[in-house]
């Protein structure tokens, strides 16, 4: 089988990199490094000009706001993000009755509602791993006016919400438990129903960060397994794409055709062998993956600076 040819487009070194995602109007990609201090990162494709920001409060999902700012997934609850000033504002903390629990990942749906997840805290301040030893993880609805709804409770390590090209289905890994779920989606309500096992995949890591394609296949990020899955419509495997990095996390199509995919990827407690083979591990990763997809969804918050 012919590799296909990756390219580290930022030796970002990060940690643990997450939230990619494609900004047409700037021709830019953005990406997060969790672990503290956290960074967001902006690269702008034509230029080559990096700008980074950091944070000293885990920053764990984002997306972008129709006014040009970002809302945040934080360890501490929603805030948006400003990057003209850098500044960084409390709007909200939906997981408030689970202490334990830190923020993980997030997107947009067609409807501008922000969905974001949460898990027990697994990392100390000292970037240091803490056991996972609980399901408390939940996932929230945000809605335009930063109110939130549990969508659902019982989640290992929330990870990887992207909906089909008709807006008819949400995918949701549990990355802990191993499962990509779908679920029946309701567009103008916002509501779930008809849970069922997407993939339960447990041959090639953990499902982390995941997209959907033009053609309506699930491109999913496979944690400690060097490798992105495609996965049809019904969930069957499609094709394998081996990354030089043992632990990418999340996927995102962009360029000015929006067929590129962009990939992040963590180096943090990597084995020191495996850094020295693939020692960009860490970096923010692209590569031709023959189909085109979508920009991510804006958030449609009022109100927001």
């Amino acid at each position: 089988m012919t590799r296909t040819p990756i390219t580290c487009l930022v030796d970002s070194q990060n940690r643990l990199g997450e939230g990619c995602f494609w900004d047409s109007a700037q021709g830019a990609i953005w990406w997060l490094d969790i672990i503290l201090p956290s960074r967001i990162h902006k690269f702008v494709l034509a230029t080559g000009q990096l700008r980074t920001w950091h944070f000293s409060e885990m920053v764990t999902a984002m997306a972008m706001h129709r006014d040009g700012t970002l809302i945040v997934g934080c360890e501490f609850g929603i805030k948006t993000f400003d990057p003209a000033t850098g500044a960084l504002t409390p709007i909200s903390h939906p997981d408030f009755t689970h202490p334990q629990n830190r923020g993980n990942d997030g997107a947009c749906d067609v409807k501008g509602r922000f969905w974001f997840g949460t898990m027990q805290q697994n990392i100390a301040p000292d970037g240091a791993d803490l056991p996972i030893t609980q399901s408390s993880g939940r996932l929230f609805r945000i809605d335009a006016s930063f109110n939130s709804t549990v969508m659902e409770n019982n989640i290992g390590v929330s990870n990887g919400p992207c909906w089909s090209p008709d807006n008819k289905i949400f995918y949701f890994s549990d990355s802990r438990a191993q499962i990509i779920w779908a679920y029946d989606f309701d567009m103008e309500t916002g509501s779930l129903s008809n849970k069922r096992v997407f993939s339960d995949d447990k041959q090639h890591g953990h499902p982390d960060g995941a997209t959907i394609d033009a053609e309506g296949f699930l491109w999913s990020a496979r944690w400690n397994a060097a490798c992105i899955l495609r996965f049809d419509p019904k969930g069957r495997f499609d094709r394998m794409i081996d990354m030089p990095a043992r632990r990418p996390t999340c996927v995102c199509f962009g360029g000015p055709k929006l067929d590129t995919m962009f990939v992040t990827s963590a180096r943090l407690h990597v084995p020191e062998d495996d850094l020295a083979r693939h020692p960009l591990q860490g970096g923010l990763f692209c590569f031709n993956p023959q189909v085109k997809g979508f920009e991510k969804h804006k958030f449609a918050g009022v109100n927001a600076k």
